[in-house]
């Protein structure tokens, strides 16, 4: 869970900001894409095996 506490004299705006780079950091809104739709087991697989091919060629 991401969490911002704000400072004594901090403007909403910049711990917005701090918030908004927190939940890219942490990756939440791509899982959030990700999960959005049911996916198939089909699709997993394939997913998950691209995945690999990418991984494989980076290294």
């Amino acid at each position: 869970m991401t969490q911002v506490l704000l400072g004594e004299n901090e403007g909403l705006e910049s711990a917005l900001r701090r918030f908004k780079r927190q939940v890219s950091r942490a990756g939440i809104l791509a899982d959030v894409k990700n999960h959005r739709h049911f996916e198939t087991p089909l699709e997993k697989r394939k997913r998950k095996a691209v995945a690999a091919r990418r991984k494989r060629r980076m290294r």
